[in-house]
């Protein structure tokens, strides 16, 4: 019997269920690595209160890699560093708690830890969940009393492990996330370290997961990192976070380049782990991270990553929305990756922001005035501008650009050519400077837009913008019904061309999916919707209450939920997942 993950999307407003909003605090790796102990981790702790942290949302103390003294084999439990961590692992959780904090720990999911194989730290061995998950769950979680974990994964990677495990991560990661559920504790933040986006399952294990490879203190690798996270905005939703990795905030990066790693961080929902050494912060530093305006869009209640809306003059233009689905208060952020100062004129119209704008500027913390039509920018090198903008009106979007869309099988960790899943690739030719690729051949690597709103319903044009250099196919569907399959071609792989269909939206929100189950689709550069005939029900109406109700599995077949997780999908009972 098939699991189901289930997303109630058309037609009512999203709503996180997890915890909380990302994670924030403090953890230990950036910049100590292995070489921590208890006394500089309860100076964290001291810091994080007496700099006013705690008091902006921190509320985070993470010992990362480093407090392992092995394992023994007779019992099986875990042995603490004895120099290092000398009192044990629960003293230092009961300190962090102490000052109103809560504290995180991490482990592998296989027997090494990656300090262990790549930092010399030697006492690391068999000291990972593999073989030990409920003992070890218990131990961190019931006995400890940690509130978050990390789980890494060189202990499960082959080349990264000295017993050459190679194990699968969505076996282990699920186990894992099992047994911290036998433990009774349902407030504990599993965090995924995979280093790539390991694949959708992990939507249902984890608090949040790893989407790239580490950070280190550089420009370049923030960079790098923004550039992974640009189409990922369809894969942080219900609560559920990408991790673009801890901060490296307050090291070497420059004033700008620091400002865009913080700002960028927020506006998309990744959490906020600071790494450098609280003790001595520069001032700088410490009030960027301290900025509640930016906090504020992080921790905004409705979870929402920032998603890409322009590529303007190499600037990338990011929007999402504050307090409210389809609401008229937006946050959006212009991020220059570039080595040189570029001029940016924003369109409010692509924001979807009508009538007059008002403007705040959440670095400056100070509002701007009002504005109509656009607003003109000139960014330095590396730098970001992030408003929140409240707009007289809000109108419909009509472009969903294909980084925007879910892959269901999108996954990052192998060769997506011969696991036959698609990817996102970026161009200069492309609208927004991505494409999706390598879509079809599977029911499940589709393209799919699943918050396509319609402020009162009715009948639209669709257009797919799309590239192919041979004929393929792409069956259309909306709200879980097939309405065409298309064969197109746009006379080249470089080409993007338009297919123009007739679609029926219905009020609210809706999913539009592509598909072609059997053979290779086209790549997708981006949908466009425009109405044509509206059904002019008022968004308040009563009789739209019953459309405002229903549920979407991810394909966009309509989903009705009953008791004890029973589902009823295309009139078929199945198990949802708990």
């Amino acid at each position: 019997m098939r699991i189901i993950t289930l997303l109630t999307v058309a037609l009512t407003a999203l709503t996180a269920t997890a915890q909380d909003g990302p994670t924030m605090g403090w953890s230990s790796w950036n910049t100590f690595g292995v070489n921590i102990n208890e006394t500089l981790i309860r100076l964290q702790a001291n810091a994080m209160v007496s700099k006013g942290l705690k008091d902006v949302g921190y509320d985070h103390i993470n010992i990362d890699d480093g407090f392992f003294g092995g394992r023994d084999k007779a019992t099986g439990q875990l042995l603490i560093h004895p120099t290092r961590f000398p009192n044990g692992l629960k003293p230092v959780a009961d300190y962090i708690h102490s000052k109103g904090l809560k504290a995180g720990i991490y482990s592998d999911a296989g027997c090494n830890t990656c300090g262990n194989y790549y930092n010399g730290d030697v006492l690391s061995v068999d000291v990972g969940f593999y073989n030990y998950d409920q003992h070890d769950a218990d131990f961190y979680f019931k006995e400890c009393g940690f509130d978050f974990i990390k789980v890494d994964f060189c202990g499960g990677d082959a080349p990264q492990n000295s017993k050459r495990l190679a194990l699968d991560p969505q076996e282990r990661y699920t186990a894992i996330s099992q047994a911290i559920k036998n433990t009774g504790r349902d407030d504990v933040r599993l965090n995924v370290c995979r280093w790539n986006y390991p694949g959708t399952w992990v939507h249902d294990v984890a608090f949040s997961w790893r989407t790239t490879v580490d950070i280190n203190d550089s420009w370049n690798s923030v960079k790098g990192i923004l550039a992974e996270n640009l189409y990922m905005s369809a894969y942080c939703y219900d609560g559920h976070f990408n991790d673009m990795d801890m901060l490296e905030v307050g090291r070497s990066l420059s004033v700008e380049e620091d400002k865009t790693h913080f700002g960028m961080w927020c506006i998309m929902c990744s959490p906020l782990l600071i790494g450098c050494n609280l003790t001595n912060i520069n001032s700088t530093a410490l009030n960027l991270l301290k900025n509640k305006d930016l906090i504020a869009l992080n921790q905004d209640t409705l979870y929402q990553q920032a998603y890409v809306v322009a590529l303007i003059n190499g600037c990338h233009v990011l929007v999402k929305d504050l307090e409210k689905r389809e609401g008229n208060k937006r946050a959006f952020a212009v991020y220059n990756p570039n080595d040189t100062q570029r001029r940016v004129t924003v369109k409010f119209a692509d924001l979807c922001l009508g009538g007059t704008v008002r403007l705040r500027d959440a670095y400056e913390q100070k509002d701007m005035g009002e504005y109509a039509d656009q607003l003109e920018l000139t960014l330095p090198a590396h730098a970001t501008r992030i408003f929140v903008a409240e707009a007289d009106s809000r109108t419909e979007r009509t472009r969903y650009e294909a980084e925007t869309a879910y892959i269901s099988d999108y996954q990052e960790l192998k060769n997506n050519q011969a696991e036959r899943t698609g990817i996102y690739e970026a161009g200069t030719n492309f609208s927004s400077g991505y494409k999706a690729g390598w879509l079809g051949c599977s029911e499940q690597n589709d393209l799919v837009w699943r918050d396509v709103y319609s402020q009162q319903g009715g009948e639209y044009d669709l257009t797919i913008g799309y590239l192919s250099g041979e004929n393929r196919n792409i069956t259309v569907s909306v709200n879980g019904t097939e309405v065409q399959t298309v064969n197109v071609n746009s006379g080249g792989w470089g080409t993007v061309a338009g297919k123009k269909l007739k679609v029926r939206l219905q009020k609210g929100y809706n999913v539009i999916r592509l598909s072609n189950p059997s053979s290779w689709m086209p790549d997708i550069d981006y949908i466009d919707l425009v109405c044509t005939s509206s059904d002019g029900i008022d968004s308040t109406s009563p009789h739209s209450s019953a459309l405002q109700g229903r549920s979407y599995d991810l394909q966009g077949r309509p989903v009705k939920t009953h008791a004890k997780g029973i589902v009823i999908v295309d009139g078929k009972k199945e198990v949802a997942r708990p």
